[in-house]
């Protein structure tokens, strides 16, 4: 790493991006002291990092990653009450934990919390991984490509579980991942890392459209328009209703992005679409006019954001 300084918001969502060996994962391991820095400060819910020991430091913070790293001679229910157990948790209150997270991440406990991980599919494990970070009720969570090795499909289904997870809890979560998609999908804020230094820390529209220099938008793939269209949120695109709204005029769903757009519009060969909310109010008003202008709308490289303190 050299001279990284990072400010995470409490309840922000922010993705490490970056090619292999940029150094997200050390970033990453150094918050949990599985590597100590050589110099610098580390700060996690306003304690230094060094304040306590590593291991009571770590039963504060999720840990979730790729492999899942659960504990195959244990079964479900006690891979996820480990933390809980080590912190000393009474039976009844363990148990309860346990019973919870397993339904909230769609692994119902009376099918799931007798079995062992050699029983369950890559996607179930991960759920368990996922839960078993969420045990002992972490205000930040660290993630290191915990969907890698998944299927597109299940992938998609996990990130949309974890995104509502975040959404019900809002838990500080730091991600890392080395896929564009998955970040732009995931983040509310991407952090751009190269050769163990941050290039650039935006939002992810702000990334597609105004990458910082060559290497991000390379990165990216800013000059590809259609490329670029599926990782802009239909909210760059987005305009008041104009005039009422028929019952069977296509829509979008305000977490949909402008490639998907542009197919709906496409296809249907309607004049708009009506973009709404969870809960199915209309927000706004997408047309083929407005989805180019968002497409097309690209400045010159901004320079690279400055960040201050990792909190």
């Amino acid at each position: 790493m050299d001279a990284v300084s990072l400010d995470i918001q409490p309840g922000e969502f922010v993705v490490l991006l970056g090619p292999s060996g940029c150094g997200k994962t050390t970033l990453l391991k150094m918050i949990n002291r599985i590597y100590e820095p050589t110099s610098g400060r580390i700060w996690v819910d306003g304690m230094e990092v060094h304040d306590v020991s590593a291991p009571e430091l770590r039963r504060r913070i999720g840990y979730v990653i790729q492999q899942t790293g659960l504990f195959p001679h244990m079964r479900v229910r006690d891979n996820v009450a480990v933390v809980p157990r080590l912190l000393k948790w009474d039976k009844h209150r363990t148990a309860q934990r346990v019973e919870e997270l397993l339904a909230l991440v769609g692994l119902p406990p009376e099918s799931y919390a007798a079995r062992y991980p050699s029983q369950l599919s890559g996607g179930e494990q991960q759920r368990v991984g996922l839960a078993r970070a969420l045990a002992a009720e972490p205000r930040t969570m660290l993630m290191d490509e915990p969907f890698g090795a998944l299927d597109a499909i299940t992938r998609g289904r996990l990130q949309d579980e974890l995104k509502r997870i975040h959404r019900q809890f809002n838990q500080t979560i730091l991600f890392v991942t080395h896929d564009i998609e998955e970040a732009v999908r995931l983040a509310d804020r991407i952090v751009i890392m190269r050769e163990g230094q941050v290039v650039q820390a935006a939002t992810p529209l702000e990334i597609v459209s105004h990458p910082a220099d060559a290497f991000v938008s390379d990165l990216v793939g800013s000059h590809d328009i259609l490329r670029r269209m599926s990782l802009m949120p239909v909210s760059a695109a987005i305009a008041p209703v104009t005039g009422a709204i028929r019952d069977d005029e296509p829509s979008i769903p305000a977490t949909g992005y402008l490639r998907e757009a542009l197919s709906i519009l496409i296809e249907q060969g309607a004049p708009r679409l009506v973009v709404r909310d969870e809960q199915g109010n209309a927000t706004g008003e997408l047309s083929l006019a407005s989805v180019q202008r968002a497409a097309m709308a690209q400045d010159e490289p901004a320079g690279t954001t400055d960040l201050v303190g990792t909190s």
